[in-house]
């Protein structure tokens, strides 16, 4: 069964996982399912007991942020790979920020991980929050956070960032409108 607010003892587990899973949807039936994994300890934060953010960094599609201005529907689904098992899903009403906006500004303090590159935040208002086991996820072990996306971010520079943005962010799979900053 699900609540709608965020225990002490989940939010702890959602801020020291490493990896997580955002999926949303287009209205449409023929539209493209998105399920994104996104990474990094300090990326995704718990706000207050009804809201959790994460930073979502430049990439090839802008699935989420098309579907969030379309319809606000995503969940977050976090799994421990660790001895104790455990799964957690965040449903909610998702917002998202771009650099420009007030809002992000005043969101990305809440973050340790590094902000360059950081095309929007996404915020969740939380509408359920369900736990199950995890008895089925196997365990893994991190090894060592990539440094590959920090390392491609600077090697793009702001004006490579931002030429990247408007070719691979302004639509998405379905030709629905994303990014629409040119900043």
């Amino acid at each position: 069964m699900g609540v709608i607010t965020l225990t002490n003892e989940i939010a702890e587990f959602i801020e020291s996982q490493s990896v997580y899973f955002v999926a949303t949807a287009p209205l449409s039936a023929r539209g493209h399912i998105n399920c994104s994994p996104k990474g990094g300890v300090g990326t995704l934060k718990v706000i207050d007991s009804q809201t959790v953010a994460y930073l979502d960094y430049v990439g090839s599609g802008i699935e989420t942020v098309a579907h969030l201005r379309e319809n606000q529907r995503i969940v977050i689904l976090l799994a421990s790979f660790s001895e104790k098992p455990k799964i957690v899903r965040i449903h909610g009403k998702g917002a998202y920020y771009e650099p420009n906006d007030i809002r992000f500004q005043e969101l990305k303090h809440n973050f340790t991980a590094e902000h360059f590159g950081a095309r929007t935040i996404i915020e969740v208002t939380i509408t359920r929050v369900s736990t199950s086991c995890g008895y089925g996820v196997p365990k893994m072990q991190l090894l060592e956070e990539r440094s590959t996306m920090s390392k491609w971010l600077h090697n793009k520079g702001e004006d490579g960032l931002r030429s990247y943005k408007a070719s691979k962010n302004a639509l998405s799979l379905d030709g629905l409108v994303g990014l629409t900053e040119s900043t």
